[in-house]
């Protein structure tokens, strides 16, 4: 025999469309866990982000900037992409039948769902707008399915509440474990193969946190090296690297140990990471960026005497209390991660390097001097 439990108490509309479904209790309410085709996620969700003001809103504005990428990465992955279930409320009459000859529980069993019926997305409208695009571009993506949570609408209160809570624990991976797991990313198994081979990095590498601390037997994070070797090459994340990508990467991280004293003296045991980041600039992410930075600059303007000229780093004062790095790498007596102290760090390798500043770094650097007189690079 078939139950039925019913949801709302209008009448039924003449045209249903049926779902497989399990049936779980959350909070004493009834939901339902389905899936459903690409093609009916794209027709019948909805986000309700235009013209409504915030509090009337179940959601947050969409950022529309995130499409792009998500939709990439459907097309460029059709037999290997991903996605986590979409959260959403039903606005109309449901009714369930459990599949009582299996399931003594009333678990299983399927969804009859009017066809007028909309769901209101609490959480994936992102998802969703993705594989809206991604089937513009590959109609075949219609056919597949996606998981479903699925409440019954009980008004804005209790939807702006989901959103709440669905959002309030929500942690993203630290961008060091991002690399670490990230496989389509030919830059992150570059940099997974770096930290295995290059001595500066083996066993001195942070490879979930994006901060190191003071006692930490690490060098560098995951992600440090990883920006690092981005700036240095050039490249965008998921761009393609070239067997010239790695050899000049592994030749650089290489030969740069050998024209800094300090990391030469940890790597023949005498002074360990801890002392290092404690006493020097050069053993915190924002040196390591604009080392990997000045280093496009040096391989392109010099690229068949890059590693001689190298030698010129030697004689650079790399500890912290140097008033050199004040305004550039240090900040209010602190290490600064930020961009602009990466590109103001950069320019003084650099200029020590002899190499010629961009424009826009040319700019950066008169401003510096305003706040900060200027002092000349020994060389």
């Amino acid at each position: 025999m078939v139950k039925q439990t019913e949801m709302f108490s209008s009448s039924p509309k003449p045209y249903t469309v049926t779902l497989p479904a399990i049936r779980g209790i959350q909070s004493g309410r009834e939901y339902y866990v389905t899936m459903v085709q690409m093609s009916m996620l794209t027709r019948q969700f909805v986000f309700n982000e235009y013209v409504l003001p915030p509090e009337m809103r179940a959601q947050r504005v969409m950022n529309r900037a995130r499409i792009p990428e998500l939709t990439r990465y459907i097309l460029n992955n059709p037999n290997d992409y991903i996605f986590s279930a979409i959260t959403a409320s039903v606005d109309r009459r449901i009714t369930f039948a459990p599949l009582d000859e299996y399931d003594k529980m009333g678990r299983m069993g399927f969804l009859s769902v009017p066809t007028d019926a909309q769901f209101l997305i609490n959480d994936g409208q992102h998802r969703k707008a993705a594989i809206e695009a991604a089937i513009k571009q590959n109609p075949n993506l219609s056919r597949e399915t996606i998981a479903v949570v699925l409440f019954v609408d009980a008004g804005l209160k209790r939807s702006q509440q989901m959103f709440a809570d669905l959002n309030k624990y929500a942690v993203k991976p630290t961008r060091s474990l991002s690399v670490l797991y990230d496989h389509r990313d030919p830059l992150a198994e570059l940099v997974r193969s770096l930290i295995l081979k290059i001595p500066i990095f083996k066993d001195k590498i942070e490879k979930e946190r994006t901060s190191i601390s003071t006692r930490s037997p690490n060098l560098f994070t995951l992600s440090a090296i990883y920006q690092a070797t981005k700036a240095f090459l050039g490249k965008k994340k998921y761009d393609l690297v070239t067997p010239d990508d790695t050899y000049y990467a592994t030749e650089f991280w290489l030969e740069l140990p050998n024209h800094i004293p300090e990391w030469k003296t940890l790597l023949q045991g005498q002074t360990t990471c801890a002392d290092l980041r404690k006493d020097y600039v050069h053993a915190h992410g924002v040196l390591l960026h604009a080392f990997g930075m000045a280093g496009n600059a040096l391989l392109s303007q010099h690229k068949d005497d890059w590693k001689e000229r190298l030698k010129l780093l030697e004689v650079v004062d790399w500890a912290k209390s140097n008033p050199e790095w004040n305004g550039r790498a240090i900040i209010g007596g602190r290490l600064s991660k930020a961009y602009i102290n990466v590109i103001l760090s950069s320019n003084f390798i650099k200029k020590t390097l002899g190499l010629t500043l961009l424009k826009e770094e040319e700019r950066i650097e008169e401003q510096h001097a305003k706040v900060q007189p200027a002092r000349s690079v020994s060389l």
